[in-house]
């Protein structure tokens, strides 16, 4: 069978439909000894897609720092475990959905969610907290507004309908994003330690168990489908979207986690069907133990008839789940799963052969080395070159001119990617399970940690803009970023999760910008001892050759070890004094403010530095620790000005701030920067441990104004209208 297909499958090009290159195909046909037939080439295409391989970035995550004293699952694993102590570990993970959701943006999002969960309890852990980073074209155009209702509808409706809260996130709105719009996901669990999980397939005559939904045609190529580029005259690239059921999945979950936990000794590895479906999972369980696999296709649990085994193997229907379990233990396996109304069907074995071998109708209808499939599909480092507008860009920070700081403020907070996200928000369960202690709203998300004094702290950070302007520095800032949140939550950055949203790698000046900020980001998360513990690539973000701006998405945890310790942005009390830390700097390019006034992001990016990012956020751990500290912010997107509004608006408490500089300071957008406010009697406690390192600028006041005195002008806010406006921006 296998050699009466293959010559019409090579003779007719269908290889190349599926993402194949001619040397690519010419490479398969070598480790076969032979042309593969029609389904070992679908298998090939989908687990030798950058979406599974990462072939065109394997080399430039290599530079990433993936260990520490505290990690006990770095990248290769369905999430990352970081060790937190007391026998408990935190499990997190983000994932993109990118080209669904711009096909089908509820779905699209829905089963991005749904994904990043099953990544998270197949680690053992039970998931806690949903997180998200999106990215749109402007609001004004109405498909915009549709894309970005749809999403919010897809992740609240998927994460409400399971029971974990969505409790953080990020949103900004920039053309370059119109057609193609980023929805990254991530997900935080929390295991015991003795629980954890690998996706693993070991022991010869141990059982693959397939549970979960059944199979359908729903998202087949979909990990091909993520690795092209869009092009308005081929529609026929975009795959169909998969379609998620929330209440199967939290079925699924609790099934999952109970067989974890009741019986230990018959899991043997267990990992989500996720992208490229059965053929990845599976697939990659055996290479892993570096043990081989045969699989009878006909055991599937099918919802629709006719299916052909490729399609068996590629179909990315939702919530599935592939178990090896101990050769004894099947009966066990299949009445847990059976009381929560679950499919559980033995489809296969694990072989002591290092093959992967697939039966159908009777029939062998593929049989490759299970290797061939995972680890040896190409790496490629391609050329580079350095944008022209990076070659031309005016060394000069933007000057902003206007006659009003008031004006430009008010204005400045009703923009979309600074304005209130309460709309979108309110849509998500940011409560259920009860452990929410910040919900969304300030700098991080913190929940408790049930049992004891601990909580964790989350946050997901990012700004295309700055790397648009500069790869490597912005992709250094967008980890400190995150971090910077974590701090000001009173918690300690442990590590980052990654989604890599960039252009098509095969275009130098897209590849240039994924290298560059690489290079950035592994040299901040090495100056934080903040490890990379998962992640993904998701490449080919563009539409007939235009490509989104370069949009790594940072995810970070940090541990809180006190409750006593967390803290927000708001302002507390009246009479409290209002410190900044870090100095403030014409820095422009790239801003918020630039964008508002010229409707353009452009020239050099504003200077960046490590040693300065950690001093800085060194001392306001120590302050909090101190117990100096009643609140705290992180300074980023619209600068002080913005900082001291979103700090008021809270409790609708006024500020009367004097500072020396120009009015147009107060946005510029210098990192390394936090506002905090200290009790007046701790103030000189606070100013001896700083130094020159921070400020003291004003007073929190029991009026509802903000004023900022300037050396040009003096600024004042009307809280209460002015967080009106703010709040109401989004709302639709």
């Amino acid at each position: 069978m296998i050699e009466q297909t293959a010559t019409a499958i090579e003779a007719s090009g269908l290889y190349e439909q599926w993402g194949l290159t001619s040397a690519e195909y010419q490479r398969i046909q070598e480790l076969l000894g032979r042309l593969p037939n029609f389904t070992e080439t679908g298998l090939f295409a989908a687990m030798w897609s950058e979406h599974c391989a990462y072939k065109n970035s394997k080399l430039l995550l290599k530079q990433f720092p993936t260990s520490g004293q505290r990690i006990l699952q770095g990248p290769g694993e369905g999430a990352g475990i970081i060790d937190i102590g007391d026998g408990q570990a935190v499990v997190f993970k983000a994932e993109s959905h990118n080209h669904p959701t711009a096909v089908e943006p509820y779905q699209g999002a829905a089963t991005g969610v749904g994904g990043i969960i099953r990544d998270i309890f197949s680690m053992g852990a039970q998931p806690i907290a949903l997180l998200d980073s999106l990215r749109f074209g402007e609001l004004t155009d109405a498909h915009t507004r549709f894309l970005l209702q749809e999403t919010v509808a897809g992740i609240g409706g998927y994460g409400n309908c399971i029971g974990i809260p969505t409790v953080g996130g990020e949103l900004a709105f920039d053309d370059a994003y119109a057609a193609n719009p980023v929805m990254n996901a991530m997900c935080v669990g929390l295991l015991d330690t003795t629980m954890q999980q690998k996706g693993q397939a070991a022991g010869a005559g141990n059982l693959i168990y397939y549970v979960g939904a059944k199979t359908g045609r729903d998202g087949i190529q979909g990990a091909i489908f993520a690795s092209a580029e869009f092009n308005d005259a081929v529609e026929a690239d975009r795959s169909a979207v998969q379609v998620g059921d929330p209440f199967m999945e939290k079925r699924l979950m609790d099934a999952c986690l109970e067989l974890i936990r009741e019986h230990p000794e018959a899991v043997v590895g267990i990992q989500d069907m996720g992208a490229a479906g059965l053929v990845s999972s599976s697939a990659e369980m055996g290479a892993k133990a570096d043990y081989g696999m045969t699989l009878n296709l006909d055991a599937v649990p099918q919802r629709e008839a006719g299916m052909i085994p490729y399609e068996l193997m590629l179909s990315e229907s939702q919530e599935r789940m592939l178990l090896c379990v101990a050769k004894d233990q099947g009966a066990v396996v299949e009445a847990l799963f059976a009381r929560y109304e679950l499919d559980a069907v033995q489809i296969g074995e694990v072989t002591a052969a290092k093959q992967y071998q697939l039966y159908a109708h009777g029939e062998k209808v593929a049989d490759v080395p299970i290797k061939a499939l995972v680890d040896e599909a190409p790496v490629y480092q391609r050329p580079q070159r350095v944008p022209a507008r990076l070659l031309t860009a005016d060394p000069q920070q933007y000057q902003p001119q206007f006659t009003s700081a008031t004006a430009v403020l008010t204005k400045l907070l009703q923009q979309p990617t600074l304005a209130s996200k309460q709309a979108i928000y309110r849509s998500y369960d940011t409560q259920v399970k009860t452990n929410t202690v910040v919900a969304p709203g300030s700098d991080a998300a913190v929940l408790r940690i049930r049992g004891g004094r601990k909580a964790l702290a989350m946050t997901t950070d990012g700004n295309g803009r700055y790397l648009y302007l500069n790869p490597e520095i912005g992709g250094q800032i967008a980890v400190c970023e995150a971090a910077r949140n974590i701090v000001a939550s009173g918690g300690v950055p442990l590590g980052i999760t990654d989604c890599l949203n960039f252009g098509s790698p095969e275009e130098p000046e897209s590849f240039y910008e994924l290298a560059q900020a690489t290079k950035g980001m592994s040299a901040a998360c090495k100056a934080l001892a903040t490890p990379v513990i998962s992640g993904n690539v998701s490449l080919y973000n563009e539409s007939n050759g235009t490509a989104i701006y370069p949009t790594p998405m940072v995810g970070m945890v940090g541990l809180i070890t006190d409750l006593a310790l967390i803290t927000t942005q708001d302002f507390k009390q009246a009479g409290d004094v209002i410190f900044s830390v870090g100095q403030t700097h014409a820095d422009f390019n790239g801003s918020e403010l630039q964008k508002m006034l010229t409707g353009n992001i452009n020239g050099a990016l504003f200077d960046f530095d490590l040693a300065t990012e950690i001093a800085h956020q060194q001392l306001v751990q120590q302050a909090i620790r101190a117990g100096l500290v009643s609140s705290a912010h992180d300074l980023a997107e619209g600068g002080l000005a913005v900082g001291l509004a979103e700090c008021c608006f809270g409790q609708q408490l006024g500020a009367s701030i004097d500072v020396a500089m120009p009015a147009s300071w107060l946005f510029a957008e210098t990192q390394s920067r936090f506002i905090i406010t200290v009790p007046a009697a701790q103030a000189a406690a606070f100013s001896q441990m700083a130094g020159e390192q921070a400020q003291q600028i004003g007073t929190v006041t029991a009026a509802t104004d903000l004023v900022i005195k300037t050396n040009t002008e003096t600024l004042t806010l009307d809280i209460v209208t002015s967080k009106q406006q703010w709040e109401g921006a989004l709302a639709w």
